[in-house]
C-alpha cells in the first residue's frame, strides 16, 4: 500500500486548511488512518486518527479544532484543520495502519509529508 497526501501549505493565524491522503487500493489489515506532525526539533505527535468503523482520536492540542473523516469506499483519511495557530505548523504525515498503537509505534505505512506553516 502506498499512501498519496495532497493541500497543506501556508496560511495565516484563524485560517482554515484541507488535507487528503489516498491509500493506493484497500487492504483489509488497514483499521487506523490518521495524521502525525512534526515541527522542526520537536518529536512527532499525534493529530488526529480514525478507525475504518469511525473512532475517532485528537491530540489534545487540536481537539475541537480539527475534524478527520475518512471515506472508506475510496481509501480516503481528511483532516479539516480550523482556526489554525502558528503551532500548527510542521510536517504532516499521513499513516494507515492495523491499529492505533501500531501507528503510535511508527509503524505501518506512511505517507510522503506535507508542510503546513501558519504565519501570525
Amino acid at each position: 500500500v502506498q499512501l498519496r497526501q495532497s493541500g497543506g501549505g501556508s496560511v495565516q493565524a484563524g485560517g482554515s486548511l484541507r488535507l487528503s491522503c489516498a491509500a493506493s487500493e484497500s487492504n483489509y489489515n488497514i483499521n487506523t488512518m490518521g495524521w502525525y506532525r512534526q515541527a522542526p526539533g520537536k518529536q512527532r505527535e499525534l493529530v488526529a486518527t480514525i478507525t475504518r468503523g469511525g473512532a475517532e482520536e485528537y491530540g489534545n492540542s487540536v481537539s475541537g479544532r480539527f475534524i478527520i473523516s475518512r471515506d472508506n469506499s475510496i481509501h480516503t483519511v481528511y483532516l479539516q484543520m480550523n482556526n489554525l495557530k502558528p503551532e500548527d505548523t510542521g510536517v504532516y504525515y499521513c499513516v494507515a495502519a492495523n491499529a492505533r498503537i501500531t501507528a503510535r509505534e511508527g509503524g505501518g505505512t506512511w505517507g510522503q509529508g506535507t508542510q503546513v506553516t501558519v504565519s501570525s
